[in-house]
C-alpha cells in the first residue's frame, strides 16, 4: 500500500476513534463541560496532561529545532520539561486546593476583583490563540504532505474534527480523546526512532545509541566546514539560551490550558499523582527527541557529503517533500554549501520525513503523519476549551450575566468554540513564524503574565488586586509590543525587516524574562503602595499552602457562622 494510502488508513482509524469517544462521552452540564466534573482518574489525566502538553511543536517541530541548531536547541528541551516540573511543584496542587473552573476563576477569587478576572480571562485568550496558531500549522503541514491537499484545507479539516469532540464533550471529551492521541502520538514517535537506531549502530534504545551517533556527526561536519553538532552557542548567544530556557520554564508553569488540567481530577492527591504520571509520560518522548534530532541531521548530511545537493534531488523523500514547497530545491545547485542547503528546509518537516529519510516501510510513515496529527489536535482542543471558558465562564457567566442558567453557559461556551477555532483556522493558514517558534512566543506572554500573579497569588498573601492587575497588564503588553517589534516583517504587511532587532542584546523568544521581570517589580510596589487585601483573603491564601488545614469552602463556612 502506497504512504497516502497508509496515512489514510491510520487517520481514518485515529479519527474514528475521536469521535466515537466524543459522543460517548458527551456532556450536558458545565462541571463536565469545564473540568470533566472532576472526576478524571489520575493516570489517565496524567496521560491527557502529557497529550496537551506534547503539542504540535514537541513532536513536529522541536527536533527539528535541535537538528539545526545543534547544543543550542537544548533550551526547548530544558525549558520545556523543566517548566513542568515547575509547574508540577510549585503552582498544580495548590491551585486545585482552591478549587475553582479556571486560571481566571483563581485570579478573580483570590484578588477579589472582576476587573483582575477580566484581565486574566483577556490574558489567556491571547495566550491561547497564539499557542493555538501553532497547532494549526502543524495540522497543515501534516495534511499537506501526506493527504496531498493544500496546507488551508489541511488547517480546515483539522477546525471541522476539533469541532465535533470539543463541542459535543467539553473538557470531558477532550480529555479521554487526549487519552488515545497520547497513546498514538507516543507510538508514532517512538516506533521510527527505535527503527533507526538500530538501523545506525545497532542498538534499538535511541538514548544509548545517542553516544555513538554524535561523535560520527561532529566529525562529518567538520569535513563539510561545519562547526561541530555539540558545540555550544553556536546559534544562540549564551545570554539568549539563558533567557530562552527561563522563559519556557517559567510560561510553561502559566500557561492556561495546562493549568486547568489538575483542576479536571477529585483532589490534591490525584492532582500531585497526575503530575507524576504526566511527567513521566512526557519524558519518553522528550529523552528521544534528541535522538530524532541527531539521526535526521547525519542522514542528510552523509547524504549531502556522498552525491551533493544535485545528486540529492534524485532522493525519493526530498522529491516528496519538494512537492509541498517545504523543500525549496529550486535553490540547489551544484557545488552549493551544506548551510545553504539546510536553509532551504522547513524545520517542521524533520520528523515527519525522518522515516522516508531512513527508507522504513510506508505504514511507519502513514503512523507518523496520524501521531502529529493527534500532537497538534489534542492541545488544539485543549486550548479552545479555555478561549470557550474564559469567553463563556468568566466574562458572560460571571461578569456580563451572572444569573444565566446553566444551559445556557453551556450554550455560549460551544458557540464560543466555534468563534475559537475560526480564528485560530485563520491563524494556521497565516502563521508568524514556524511551529515551534510561534509556540515559543506563546510561552513568553505566559510567562510574562500569568507565571507572577500565580506564584505571588499562593506564596504572598499581602499581594493585593491592584498590585496583580497593574502587574499582569504591564507584563502581557510589555511583551506582546517587543515580540511585535522584532517580528513585524512577519506579522505586519508590507515590512520587509523587524523593527528592531533586540532588547539588551535579548530576541523576540527569550523577551518574556524582562515582561516577568516588570510584572513582579510593578505588582509588588503597586500592592506596596496600596491597602492590604481583605482579612478573609488573606486567610484562604494561609490555607491553601497547607495539606492538613481546612479547605477554602470550609474555611468560608466557618467565616460565614462566626459572623
Amino acid at each position: 500500500m502506497s504512504i497516502i494510502g497508509w496515512t489514510f488508513l491510520w487517520v481514518g482509524i485515529t479519527f474514528s476513534v475521536y469521535i466515537g469517544i466524543a459522543v460517548w462521552s458527551r456532556v450536558s452540564d458545565t462541571a463536565g463541560f469545564y473540568v470533566a466534573g472532576q472526576g478524571i482518574p489520575a493516570v489517565a489525566n496524567g496521560m491527557a496532561v502529557g497529550a496537551d502538553w506534547m503539542s504540535a511543536a514537541s513532536f513536529i517541530s522541536m527536533a527539528g529545532l535541535v537538528s539545526f541548531m545543534g547544543f543550542d536547541g537544548s533550551v526547548y528541551l530544558m525549558g520545556w520539561t523543566g517548566g513542568y516540573v515547575l509547574l508540577a511543584i510549585l503552582l498544580a496542587p495548590f491551585l486545585r486546593k482552591f478549587g475553582e473552573y479556571t486560571v481566571p476563576d483563581f485570579v478573580g477569587k483570590r484578588y477579589y476583583s472582576n476587573t483582575a478576572r477580566v484581565v486574566a480571562a483577556v490574558a489567556a485568550i491571547f495566550v491561547s490563540f497564539t499557542y493555538v496558531a501553532g497547532q494549526m500549522r502543524g495540522v497543515g503541514v501534516v495534511f499537506s504532505r501526506f493527504l496531498e491537499v493544500s496546507v488551508t484545507w489541511g488547517v480546515i479539516i483539522g477546525m471541522c474534527i476539533v469541532a465535533v469532540y470539543a463541542v459535543l464533550g467539553g473538557m470531558k471529551g477532550v480529555t479521554w480523546t487526549q487519552v488515545a492521541q497520547y497513546c498514538v502520538l507516543i507510538v508514532a514517535y517512538l516506533i521510527p526512532v527505535f527503527a533507526i537506531a538500530y538501523t545506525l549502530t545497532g542498538n534499538p534504545i535511541p538514548q544509548i545509541a545517542i553516544g555513538e551517533v554524535l561523535p560520527r556527526l561532529d566529525g562529518l561536519q567538520q569535513e563539510l566546514g561545519l562547526g561541530t553538532y555539540s558545540g555550544p552557542f553556536s546559534n544562540l548567544s549564551m545570554l539568549n539560551v539563558f533567557c530562552i530556557t527561563v522563559v519556557l520554564m517559567t510560561g510553561t508553569a502559566g500557561l492556561p490550558h495546562v493549568i486547568v488540567r489538575f483542576y479536571t481530577v477529585k483532589d490534591v492527591k490525584s492532582a500531585r499523582w497526575s503530575a507524576f504520571w504526566a511527567l513521566l509520560f512526557i519524558g519518553l518522548l522528550y529523552t528521544a527527541a534528541p535522538a530524532v534530532a541527531m539521526f535526521s541531521r547525519f542522514y542528510i548530511l552523509d547524504s549531502f557529503a556522498q552525491v551533493g545537493a544535485t545528486g540529492m534531488q534524485e532522493l525519493s523523500w526530498i522529491q516528496n517533500w519538494a512537492q509541498t514547497g517545504l523543500i525549496q530545491t529550486g535553490q540547489w545547485s551544484e557545488g552549493m554549501s551544506p548551510e545553504a542547503l539546510l536553509s532551504t528546509i522547513d524545520r517542521d518537516i524533520i520528523v515527519l520525513a525522518t522515516p522516508e529519510l531512513a527508507n522504513l516501510s510506508n505504514w511507519v510513515v502513514g503512523l507518523v503523519a496520524a501521531g502529529g496529527l493527534a500532537a497538534a489536535l489534542s492541545t488544539a482542543s485543549g486550548l479552545m476549551i479555555v478561549i470557550s471558558s474564559s469567553l463563556a465562564h468568566d466574562i458572560y457567566g460571571e461578569i456580563i450575566n451572572p444569573q444565566a442558567t446553566d444551559q445556557r453557559r453551556l450554550l455560549v461556551g460551544r458557540i464560543a468554540i466555534f468563534g475559537g477555532l475560526i480564528v485560530a483556522g485563520v491563524l494556521g493558514i497565516y502563521p508568524p513564524g514556524f511551529v515551534a517558534e510561534v509556540v515559543a512566543f506563546a510561552f513568553g506572554l505566559a510567562a510574562a503574565s500569568f507565571f507572577p500573579i500565580l506564584v505571588l497569588g499562593i506564596f504572598w498573601k499581602r499581594c493585593n488586586r491592584q498590585g496583580a492587575v497593574w502587574g499582569l497588564v504591564t507584563g502581557l503588553a510589555f511583551t506582546f509590543i517587543m515580540i511585535v517589534l522584532m517580528r513585524a516583517h512577519v506579522v505586519v504587511p508590507g515590512v520587509q525587516d523587524p523593527i528592531i532587532e533586540s532588547f539588551m542584546g535579548i530576541n523576540a523568544q527569550g523577551i518574556g524574562i524582562v515582561g516577568m521581570v516588570l510584572n513582579f517589580i510593578v505588582t509588588y510596589v503597586v500592592t506596596k503602595a496600596t491597602p492590604a487585601p481583605p482579612q478573609e483573603v488573606q486567610d484562604i491564601v494561609e490555607q491553601i499552602r497547607y495539606p492538613r488545614t481546612l479547605s477554602a469552602e470550609e474555611l468560608r463556612e466557618a467565616a460565614a457562622e462566626a459572623g
